[in-house]
């Protein structure tokens, strides 16, 4: 039987939760470092774990052990991958961008993370971000597809802004405002469509409104002005509700659920990075050396971050010091400090207990819309306002990587833009091999040597630098290297075990035209 430990954790996972709970770590599991953080009653859980056990997922003599073949194992890895490559004219690519590899890894059933890529195409420009849901993943999927709608038309000049009302109310086609960029699993919800219409709609009229011709308007300003609205307007639609009863309860489930969001527009050489709660856009830099290190363009949300910590503090009475943070949680529940949705965080009591009355039934039968977070008095505790970063490329930066907590959790930032810049250029930078104080023996020195040829060979087996990047985050050893081994016990592992192991993990890897750049 499986030694245990005593850790605490929410009930809804890494991130949200009503209550904390004893949870189980099991020590003989090699697959990772981190606790089995989702088992809400131990004694199950211990039961499943004996299940897993005998179904042969640990290495054992004595044991038939089940490990899925590299084309298996790439057909999991691959099944979500996407890449774009900027158009050429007359054979010169005229952008600062080149082009980007996405890809994700479920770890939720179903995966609560989403991405979105996208041209500007009434200004200058491209959009890419990365968006982590919890407490479901409806919030995540709305944002996915309309804050890049926010954004786009929050960057319009007072000119383009007359003409697009000016054609949708005579009647008129609209021209395009982005050209999408998504892998087919990345759908967009017909069904509401004319509801996010007619909230964008009346956005646009008041930043008419607002508006002075002859103006353009500032990309950080616009990115605030953004996400804010997008948030109240999620808001908004979920208290006054909607006739159809469908669009009424999967505007309730956007609203008490939650999302963080990490945007990144690029147009020339400016690059500015919107960020809301944790995930994370990391700048891979070449050195005049060949090596690569990393620019962090974002600030994380949460208790790791005292400033961020001394924000929320700051927003309420010091009666509520000692509670507003607890246990490196807001109000004990909550990682991340900033998000959308989660209205449970923003919403008076009063407000929540009648859009709960007047709701649909499901959502009576659902206890997370129900509970009341502990010391509650004084909300809003939660904002949706991003951080915003702006950066004016260099020749010497090669490439952007965007990704949700789930990445960042299993790798640095300076082995990320290692790997991914190793992967780019072909360059591999041979450092002595670490053994990280383990003791090693000359034979499996020789072993670890011959590990780190082979991985150079096959350097190019993934065509996609984010699909390399998540073979490293979930299949690297102690000592640094992809384990074929580990990774398919890791990929083996059933939906209701996965999750106890990781996160979902997202990323986008924007790689950037140094000679473009270096000619603007």
């Amino acid at each position: 039987m499986a030694t245990t430990s005593q850790v605490f954790r929410v009930i809804h996972g890494r991130r949200f939760g009503q209550i904390l709970v004893p949870a189980i770590t099991c020590q003989n599991c090699s697959l990772s470092s981190h606790p089995c953080t989702n088992a809400t009653q131990p004694h199950s859980f211990v039961q499943r774990w004996r299940h897993h056990q005998s179904r042969g997922y640990r290495t054992s003599s004595a044991r038939h052990t089940y490990y899925l073949t590299p084309p298996q194992v790439n057909s999991i890895l691959k099944a979500n991958e996407y890449n774009f490559k900027v158009p050429e004219f007359d054979g010169k690519n005229l952008s600062s961008v080149m082009g980007f590899d996405s890809n994700q890894l479920p770890a939720n059933a179903p995966i609560e993370d989403r991405r979105s890529a996208a041209t500007c195409l009434q200004t200058r420009g491209m959009l890419y971000g990365v968006f982590d849901g919890h407490a479901g993943c409806a919030c995540a999927q709305a944002l996915s597809e309309r804050l890049f709608y926010y954004i786009a038309v929050s960057l319009l000049p007072h000119e383009t802004l007359t003409e697009l009302e000016n054609a949708v109310e005579n009647g008129r086609p609209v021209h395009p405002i982005l050209q999408w960029h998504k892998h087919p699993n990345d759908y967009f919800s017909k069904e509401a469509s004319r509801l996010y219409f007619a909230s964008l709609r009346t956005y646009w009229q008041e930043l008419l409104d607002l508006s002075v011709p002859g103006e353009q308007p500032d990309v950080a300003e616009a990115l605030v002005s953004a996400f804010k609205r997008l948030d109240s307007d999620m808001s908004l639609e979920a208290q006054v509700g909607d006739s159809n009863a469908f669009l009424h309860y999967w505007m309730l489930r956007v609203a008490f659920s939650g999302a963080t969001a990490c945007v990144a527009h690029i147009d020339g050489n400016e690059l500015h990075v919107a960020n809301t709660g944790d995930g994370r856009a990391v700048l891979g830099v070449q050195e005049p050396d060949g090596s690569f290190s990393a620019l962090t363009l974002s600030d994380d949300h949460n208790a790791q971050n005292e400033s961020e910590v001394q924000r929320v503090r700051s927003e309420h009475p010091l009666s509520e010091a000692k509670t507003v943070v607890k246990q490196d949680r807001l109000l004990g529940l909550l990682m991340p400090f900033r998000a959308f949705g989660d209205v449970k965080f923003k919403w008076s009591i009063e407000l929540q207990r009648r859009v709960l009355e007047s709701g649909p039934d499901q959502l009576h039968e659902n206890e997370h819309a129900k509970f009341i977070p502990p010391n509650y008095h004084t909300p809003p505790y939660l904002t949706a306002a991003p951080e915003v970063t702006r950066h004016r490329l260099r020749p010497q930066d090669r490439f952007l990587v965007l990704g949700s907590d789930g990445l960042w959790e299993t790798l640095h930032r300076q082995e990320v833009v290692r790997i991914v810049g190793e992967h780019l250029t072909g360059v591999h930078q041979q450092q002595p091999v670490s053994v990280g104080g383990f003791k090693v023996t000359l034979g499996q020195m020789q072993g670890l040597l011959q590990e780190r040829k082979a991985r150079i060979s096959s350097t190019f087996e993934d065509q996609n630098a984010a699909t390399h990047l998540i073979r490293h985050a979930v299949g690297s050893n102690e000592f640094g290297l992809v384990d074929h081994e580990r990774l398919s016990k890791t990929l083996s592992l059933p939906e209701e075990l996965a999750r106890m192991y990781r996160d979902d993990i997202t990323i986008i890897i924007v790689q950037f035209n140094p000679h473009v750049i270096g000619g603007q």
